[in-house]
């Protein structure tokens, strides 16, 4: 049985002994492990059937601990720490040599983050040294949200889950390879593009993933999260365009089920669902902040419910509009390939 427990320090004296403690964030719940401790990280992988091949985030505390996991920091990490950290921000920078190999899945790269919620703040602070942690979901899962959901997604695997607020963000981190000249986004998240080529002062461009993407083995493997299934609930994902006064006609023609066939559907978007059509559950979000902020969650509502598919409303591709994208497209491929 996992302890569920709302002390800091006795969760500190848990990663010490070599346990594993799931931990809110800004972002979503992490899954960690002492990152100097390489069986206490490989039990991670363990607890949440990961593939040896992903790596992991290593969470600091501040700035200071870069030395003892980075074998160098370039300028574009250490800007955009500067400019975004604490918060949703990761950098993949060269690795120390004294970073277990397993932290990194044998890449000599390294991610690194400093969050941004005050109880993993206080965690990280309270244990003192870097913390290797993936999102608290069994592998390909969407990422919980809130201790309840982690609760139920690790119960039994983890020695302690710490309690604290939600996270606020919803999404997993903007992830940026820093290792060479030419900064890429592997994995969109909260931090926008256009705000990280702003503070760099030079384009930046994105990976591509998904089939025909090129890169993705090569690049994308040095984050976590973009090459395996990933951010898929139980339920069929399918995302559905608005088209304003088009939306009816889209939808009667069997882009979205009418009828009693619907009540097995659940729907998640900007805007409310047509009211002809009737959902089992439906939620409509006031931002593209809050829509992020609800996603997971909603699926895991919906699979509670035994819901058989649930529709995503497309938003633009812009702020944290691309994440969104991002994680849809992903769950998407995944349920319809199953």
């Amino acid at each position: 049985m996992t302890t569920v427990s709302d002390s800091v320090h006795e969760a500190a004296e848990v990663l010490r002994r070599g346990g594993l403690v799931a931990f809110p964030t800004e972002t979503v719940y992490g899954l960690g492990a002492d990152a100097f401790d390489a069986a206490a990280v490989e039990r991670i992988f363990a607890a949440k059937g990961r593939p040896s091949d992903n790596p992991t985030i290593v969470h600091l505390a501040s700035a200071d601990q870069l030395a003892r996991v980075a074998a160098r920091v370039p300028a574009t990490a250490a800007a955009l720490l500067e400019a975004f950290a604490p918060g949703p921000i990761t950098v993949v920078v060269p690795k120390h040599p004294d970073l277990p190999s397993v932290v990194t899945a044998g890449l000599e790269t390294v991610a690194v983050r400093i969050p941004a919620h005050p109880v993993s703040n206080a965690l990280l602070a309270s244990f003192g040294r870097p913390v290797a942690a993936p999102s608290a979901n069994r592998s390909g899962r969407p990422s919980p949200t809130d201790w309840q959901a982690t609760f139920v997604e690790l119960d039994g695997r983890v020695d302690m889950i710490l309690r604290g607020a939600p996270s606020m963000v919803g999404l997993e981190s903007t992830v940026v390879y820093c290792a060479e000249d030419e900064p890429v986004i592997l994995r969109p998240g909260a931090v926008p593009a256009a705000a990280i080529a702003e503070v760099l002062g030079l384009p930046v461009s994105a990976i591509e993933h998904g089939p025909g993407a090129a890169a993705a083995d090569s690049v994308a493997a040095h984050s976590p999260g973009t090459r395996h299934r990933h951010y898929a609930p139980a339920a069929r994902v399918q995302i559905v365009q608005r088209r304003g006064e088009q939306e009816d006609t889209q939808m009667s023609s069997g882009t979205i089920p009418t009828g009693q066939r619907a009540l097995d559907c659940g729907y998640i978007g900007l805007e409310a669902p047509s009211p002809g059509i009737r959902f089992r559950l439906s939620m409509q979000c006031p931002s593209p902040e809050a829509y992020a902020r609800e996603l997971y969650g909603f699926f895991r509502t919906c699979e509670d419910a035994h819901i058989s598919t649930i529709y995503c409303e497309s938003v633009a591709e812009d702020g944290i509009g691309a994440a969104i994208m991002d994680r849809l497209r992903r769950a998407a491929a995944a349920t319809s390939a199953e």
